[in-house]
């Protein structure tokens, strides 16, 4: 059903942003030392895997793949994507029996997408509310000329110093803070908020809180805005002290920012209070020293980036490989017209030139030939034998001729233009078992004194010839000779050699054509037993007796009576 598969779907991505945002944990332990704008972007990548499923990077190597001629050997990068990109594979019946849902199971998705939208629609709204309350502060405010990468406005509110705006941000300064800090400290504050400026972190923030509204029911979502909160102010924190400025200036400054403004409502609004204040001043004030990245750590980030992005690209290249390889085989054109109420013996088929034609086939032949089932072991509806269409197909270029081929082909054909599914079983069916003729057997000439040779086997129309074949080798052939499944009984080991003939039909009278094709081969077919049955008795000591023999069986569970359109 839709709703299984889109449920499946968001599982696995789920489970691969938690694993994302996991190594992303790791990796900032090992950068701790290092600077918090390399943190910061870590966590942002986390949060933005949230937007970005697996599914779109295999895509893109599916593309890359459509545009490769060579073919891909199944890597141990990609079987290990294969794992993750799939923790919980969905399996799929061809012909699988019709299920009802139950009422209450297919109630529950319908509440869970509703109880998702009204959260989201919520946080959506509550967030649009502060954005709006700031808004009217900002177009309240008055200019001030203050040296700044953008425009500075005084707002009468008691909002802190902060930058709004993502296209064009200006900096909004609370009315009576030139009056409240020192001019050391004012500049301090300005060149925290013109870092968050370049750093563009509203615009960065304005996408985790996308990331929220979508996906709130995640804890690690709110784990990952702390992060992202914490590590953009200590960024800003060392840019100011790495220009120059004073720490306990900066720090008194931000102190005396809490003491009389209150912290902007909006995390997009990037101010200068944020994170943990405590651990904040303790930092500027102790002036931690923090180290650039070294060639080894700057490989671990390169290696860890090549392997969130190769791995889903490499699976990508690997499952369109395996897809083109494992695609049902179908013929290039196929033309169906409906056939005539005409006896079996109109019915006809060819192949040359590439293409194959059918007419007046019985559409139970057409069955058939697709899943490769013998005559006997097929349940299907009783009108397949009455209902005649004709077949003009072409085959692929440059497809190799085969049996298998050509029974896909024809699977593929009935399943897209007849709708065909079906299902397999191990049943019971009317057919033969091989047992020895014991009065045969006491004969010096029995089968037990035939000398075993090298192995191999060859079928004809009216012939069965084979050498160091088993029994149940000569029983298979058997079956097909006889359209009905035959089963070895003889309890014989080992191969025999044997070279059977016989007359074309069971007790007919050879045609002359037909006795003059072997008499050019020095047989007199006067001679040959009637049937594979006498030929069994008389030259093998075997002889076939009904019974009752386990087959697979396969049941047509639907099939239309008429094809869709050419």
């Amino acid at each position: 059903m839709v709703h299984a598969y889109w449920t499946a779907a968001l599982v696995n991505h789920l489970w691969q942003s938690t694993v994302v945002v996991l190594a992303a944990w790791l990796l900032t332990l090992a950068l701790k030392k290092n600077h918090a704008r390399t943190r910061y972007w870590v966590w942002m990548i986390a949060s933005l895997k949230f937007l970005l499923p697996f599914s779109l990077f295999i895509a893109g190597g599916e593309w890359l793949r459509s545009a490769m001629a060579a073919p891909i050997q199944k890597p141990a990068l990609a079987a290990a994507m294969e794992q993750i990109t799939q923790p919980f594979p969905q399996t799929y019946s061809i012909a699988a029996a019709p299920t009802v849902a139950s009422h209450n199971s297919a109630l529950l998705p319908l509440l869970l997408l509703a109880l998702w939208v009204c959260v989201s629609l919520t946080l959506a709204f509550s967030w649009w509310r502060k954005w709006r309350h700031v808004s009217v502060a900002v177009r309240a405010a008055s200019p001030l000329a203050v040296a700044a990468d953008v425009p500075v406005l005084l707002s009468s509110s008691l909002l802190e110093p902060g930058i709004f705006g993502v296209i064009r941000p200006v900096l909004l300064l609370p009315e009576g803070i030139v009056d409240r800090l020192t001019p050391a400290q004012l500049n301090a504050i300005v060149a925290h908020e013109m870092c968050h400026v370049r750093r563009r972190d509203n615009l960065t923030f304005a996408l985790h809180m996308l990331v929220e509204t979508l996906f709130w029911f995640h804890p690690l979502v709110w784990w990952i805005r702390a992060r992202l909160v914490d590590e953009r102010e200590c960024a800003c924190d060392e840019f100011v002290l790495q220009s120059g400025g004073a720490a306990e200036v900066y720090a008194e400054g931000i102190l005396n920012v809490c003491k009389y403004y209150v912290e902007s409502p909006l995390a997009c609004v990037s101010g200068v209070t944020g994170s943990d204040l405590k651990k904040r001043i303790v930092r500027i004030m102790t002036e931690q020293v923090t180290r650039k990245l070294g060639f080894s750590r700057k490989l671990l980030i390169g290696v860890a980036g090549l392997i969130a992005v190769a791995m889903p690209v490499s699976f990508g290249l690997v499952h369109a490989a395996q897809t083109q390889q494992t695609k049902p085989l179908q013929f290039e054109v196929a033309a169906i017209r409906p056939g005539h109420p005409k006896p079996m013996e109109d019915s006809s088929s060819s192949s040359h030139g590439g293409r194959f034609q059918m007419v007046n086939t019985p559409l139970r032949q057409w069955v058939e030939m697709g899943l490769s089932v013998s005559d006997y072991a097929l349940k299907a509806p009783s009108w397949l034998d009455t209902s005649r269409f004709d077949l003009n197909a072409k085959f692929p270029e440059g497809q190799p001729s085969s049996q298998n081929a050509f029974a896909e082909m024809m699977k593929s054909l009935l399943v897209e233009r007849f709708g065909m599914k079906w299902h397999e079983e191990n049943g019971t069916v009317s057919g033969y078992e091989l047992v020895t003729d014991k009065k045969v057997l006491a004969q010096p000439a029995s089968l037990l004194e035939r000398l075993q040779g090298a192995h191999g086997s060859a079928y004809g129309p009216t012939s069965l010839q084979g050498t160091n074949m088993p029994m149940s080798e000569l029983a298979e052939k058997l079956g097909d000779a006889l359209g009905k499944p035959v089963v070895d009984a003889t309890h014989l080991t080992g191969g025999y050699d044997f070279n059977l003939m016989w007359r074309p039909l069971d007790n007919a009278a050879p045609t002359e054509d037909y006795r003059r094709y072997w008499k050019q081969k020095g047989i007199n077919v006067d001679d040959l037993p009637s049937s594979v049955s006498a030929a069994l008795q008389e030259k093998l000591g075997l002889r076939l007796q009904s019974a009752k023999v386990p087959s697979r069986v396969i049941v047509v569970d639907q099939i239309n009576r008429q094809p869709t359109a050419n």
